[in-house]
């Protein structure tokens, strides 16, 4: 999970600060300390560590934090603001021109994942009512055109490409003229990177900025790579002039340290992660909801616009009243699971719980693409009677089902239990939202 190991270190430090009533400046520096040392083992710049530091220490030893009935409570708060300040205080949107075509421009360093997140940027774009046109102007780069095509095909989008012959400069000025023509409205530029950084590449950017003026320039750089990526950011956005960045494979980052130094360091903010593989894994960037994340405070309103563009709604409600009606049965558990896996990783999930960011991943109910076809495979070996009746399922039916699935015996016993505490748990929740409509249910938060 991202920020794992700082999250950790932070609610520690703050459970400890909880536990002390009352606090003194001293208990406010010795906090500091552990704060400052979470943040350096988090990968993040230094000075950017040092300077968060003081604006911390400097507003959490005033009169009002000090003699505060809760001084914790404030300290977190000043926390989780100048967190949020840090990461670029307010989301930071792209920029959509009142004049289609909109051209936003795709440039990093060979392997930072630019043809990708092109694709992903295309879909996320789609669902904002948009018609991008993917352009094809990395000739260098070996299947680097194949790419973008089946990117395109997936999306049913097309790719502007004139072979690996042609000029970048002369790509992207024919692809605008195509858009104009075809009506799309954005024109993504997917352009080549190198190893690293030097004079022909920038060269290159630098001419077909000059040709197509583009309306964003965003630097797709890879968060596993820490303050390198800090450094090539500065690097690029002094040559080009950045608008924006997206973070890939930021999911795969425990420690996030380019995260939170990339928007002190360069000035620019962060507009996207990549928070996965797969074409819809690419989030806006809101600042204050991450900082909300690494302090164990979850991100609830994230959790909610993921469930709304990708839950189907009648077939909630039509769970709900089966469960008020005890009806629940393995096909509306296999529903379910099914539903839940286009949430994404269940440890992400949780991470956007309130109270629940600082469990550890859980590998047991990691839910894979393996297991859902596992349990799809026991539950269509049953009987329409046995999916409704469970109960019925007595050892020789067991070993009937997982002949009939490839299975063993043992995953059907362990596919029951699971239905079982999944009908347990949807009670436990059911309890919950009566209770909540009496007034009796609170989130924690905090606690």
């Amino acid at each position: 999970m991202v920020f794992e190991g700082l999250a950790d270190r932070l609610q520690q430090t703050f459970k400890k600060l909880r536990g002390r009533g009352k606090l003194s400046e001293s208990d406010v520096n010795e906090a500091m300390r552990e704060v400052r040392v979470a943040l350096l083992e988090a990968d993040v710049n230094f000075k950017v560590a040092k300077d968060f530091i003081a604006k911390v220490k400097e507003r959490s030893v005033g009169q009002e934090v000090l003699e505060s009935l809760t001084p914790a409570q404030h300290v977190i708060k000043i926390v989780n603001d100048e967190l949020t300040t840090l990461m670029g205080g307010t989301q930071s949107r792209i920029t959509i021109s009142s004049r289609p075509p909109t051209v936003v421009m795709l440039v990093g360093l060979q392997g930072a994942g630019k043809t990708t997140t092109a694709g992903k940027l295309a879909s996320y774009l789609i669902k904002q009512n948009k018609r991008p046109l993917l352009v094809a102007a990395d000739i260098y780069r070996p299947a680097a055109i194949k790419q973008l095509e089946v990117l395109g095909e997936q999306l049913d989008l097309p790719v502007f490409t004139l072979g690996d012959k042609e000029k970048p400069v002369v790509i992207a000025q024919k692809a605008l003229e195509y858009a104009q023509s075809y009506a799309r409205d954005v024109v993504i530029i997917d352009t080549a990177g190198r190893l690293h950084i030097n004079e022909a590449l920038m060269d290159e950017l630098k001419s077909v900025k000059q040709v197509v003026k583009p309306h964003e320039i965003l630097l797709v750089v890879d968060a596993m790579t820490g303050q390198d990526a800090v450094t090539v950011a500065e690097a690029f956005n002094k040559d080009l002039g950045l608008d924006g960045i997206i973070l890939t494979k930021l999911d795969g980052d425990a420690r996030g340290g380019a995260a939170l130094s990339i928007k002190a360091v360069t000035g620019c903010p962060v507009k996207f992660t990549g928070m996965g593989e797969k074409l819809d894994a690419l989030e806006p960037f809101y600042p204050d909801r991450m900082a909300s994340r690494i302090l164990g405070m979850g991100d609830v309103l994230s959790l909610i616009e993921k469930a709304e563009t990708t839950l189907d709604f009648e077939k909630a409600q039509a769970l709900e009243k089966k469960l008020r009606k005890e009806d629940f049965t393995l096909d509306d558990f296999l529903d379910q699971l099914q539903q839940v896996r286009k949430l994404g990783p269940l440890d992400q999930i949780l991470g956007m719980l309130p109270g629940m960011g600082n469990l550890k991943k859980l590998k047991d109910v990691e839910i894979d693409e393996k297991q859902i076809k596992r349990v799809e495979a026991i539950i269509q070996s049953m009987t329409p009677k046995e999916r409704r009746e469970p109960a019925i399922i007595n050892g020789g039916r067991r070993k009937r089902i997982a002949l009939g699935s490839g299975t063993k015996v043992q995953d059907v016993n362990r596919l029951l239990k699971q239905f079982d505490d999944a009908k347990k748990m949807m009670k436990r929740f059911q309890g919950m939202k009566n209770s909540k409509k009496k007034g009796g249910f609170k989130m924690p938060f905090l606690q």
